[in-house]
């Protein structure tokens, strides 16, 4: 830390920077506030998608004695995932991911030869790890909320219990030790006039 100089520059320097933080930190209450209530949201979202995930999941364990059948690889074969596609959106700052779909590689079998069943198997398998894939953007999404969180909570504690205060006892301290100087210089010319008085007598 640079040592402070007692002098009305340095008084001006201190008073100045001082507004700047004043200034600053409403900012990043405001940023800190919109953060905390995205990352409740984000949390709300993955509970939502959990539990929608868990009632597809029964939907599909239906399903479960079905796939165990011989001359079905399609079906594992249909649900390899090409891409995840997400877009990103800046909230407070960040750039923060959002699902769009899904795009699994295509598989090319002849329909009369499959059970009845097979559609639907693939349908809502697809639906399953869509569903997956939604929970962790959502994840992804929360854990970079936090992580901006966490930065700007240490700044906005930087300021509230470090750089302010420090300031504002600078300011004191100069302003204490200019006005001990000034009445220092007011006693030593009182005594200095007294002095030509009494030695013009």
């Amino acid at each position: 830390m640079a040592e402070v100089k007692f002098t009305k520059g340095e008084l001006r320097s201190q008073q100045i920077k001082l507004s700047q933080l004043e200034k600053y930190l409403p900012t990043l209450q405001l940023k800190k506030a919109m953060l905390q209530s995205e990352v409740m949201y984000a949390q709300q979202e993955i509970d939502s998608l959990t539990n929608e995930y868990l009632e597809q999941k029964k939907e599909v364990l239906k399903f479960a004695p079905l796939l165990s059948q011989k001359g079905i690889n399609e079906v594992t074969d249909s649900l390899e995932i090409k891409e995840v596609k997400k877009h990103y959106d800046c909230i407070a700052g960040v750039d923060i991911p959002y699902f769009e779909e899904v795009i699994f590689k295509e598989v090319f079998y002849l329909y009369y030869d499959k059970p009845f069943w097979f559609d639907d198997a693939i349908m809502l398998l697809r639906a399953l790890i869509v569903a997956k894939e939604k929970i962790k953007v959502s994840e992804e999404k929360k854990k970079i909320l936090e992580g901006e969180l966490r930065e700007v909570s240490i700044r906005v504690n930087l300021f509230e219990k470090i750089m302010i205060p420090r300031t504002l006892g600078n300011i004191k301290k100069i302003k204490v030790f200019l006005g001990d100087q000034q009445l220092a210089a007011v006693s030593q010319a009182k005594i200095a006039k007294r002095k030509i008085l009494a030695s013009g007598q």
